[in-house]
């Protein structure tokens, strides 16, 4: 059982695989994993900040053959799947549905969805098999909040949603346990190339979220003991 009580490490013997880990979200959870004691695998397609007890995985989840990377990568490293999946990489960008093109609406279809649902689908017979896992889904504010500007990106994930609920329901029982992490809007570098400041409906940078804040949870979420299973966390900057 996990039990946070057992004290600074309550992840030490588990495995984590991260996506979208050399920045952002995907970093602060390769860190804080790995300081709870977890080894850690985080997949990107550049590489981060070396962080003890994580292994980088270079690879580009949109490329044909990316994600069988990744996979086999992962199960050569662990032995086989690993205990906690955090699905983070995602594309983001922001227009009216009638300005965005076919092939950004695409891009963000893969990489937020599709790629996803690939590395479910590849992991889970084996926690299924051993009764225990946990799938975590970074999701956004825009999975259960219509944002104008926002089409594409919140298409994806309201998919997203909804492949963790379908998940969540047929896990039920299973010991394999499954998380929507729903962040407001967070300051990381995805920022860079859109101001905030200069649209509507969007917080300055300065009162977002941090991405530590979102590792936070997804800690919070994986070290709770075995029965308790958490299946939403929404998050706000108060």
């Amino acid at each position: 059982m996990t039990d946070p009580a057992r004290g600074a490490e309550p992840l030490a013997g588990r495995t984590a695989v991260v996506t979208g880990a050399s920045r952002g979200i995907g970093a602060a959870t390769v860190q804080a994993l790995s300081l709870a004691g977890a080894r850690v695998i985080g997949i990107a397609r550049t590489a981060g900040i070396p962080v003890p007890n994580a292994l980088a995985v270079r690879c580009d989840l949109m490329e044909p053959g990316g994600v069988l990377f990744a996979i086999e990568a992962a199960e050569r490293q662990f032995g086989g799947a690993p205990d906690i999946l955090v699905n983070n990489a995602g594309a983001f960008a922001i227009g009216r549905v009638d300005e965005t093109p076919l092939a950004t609406f695409t891009e963000m279809l893969t990489l937020n969805l599709t790629v996803p649902f690939q590395l479910v689908r590849a992991f889970l017979p084996a926690m299924r098999a051993r009764a225990r896992g946990h799938i975590v889904t970074v999701g956004s504010i825009a999975d259960h909040v219509a944002l104008p500007g926002n089409g594409a990106y919140a298409a994806t994930k309201y998919g997203a949603r909804g492949l963790h609920e379908v998940l969540r329901g047929e896990l039920t029982g299973s010991g394999v346990r499954t998380t929507l992490v729903s962040p407001a809007a967070v300051d990381t570098t995805l920022w860079d190339a859109l101001d905030p400041a200069t649209r509507t409906m969007m917080p300055a940078r300065d009162a977002m979220l941090s991405a530590a804040d979102v590792a936070d949870a997804i800690v919070f979420a994986v070290t709770r003991p075995d029965r308790v299973g958490i299946d939403e966390i929404r998050l706000a900057r108060s």
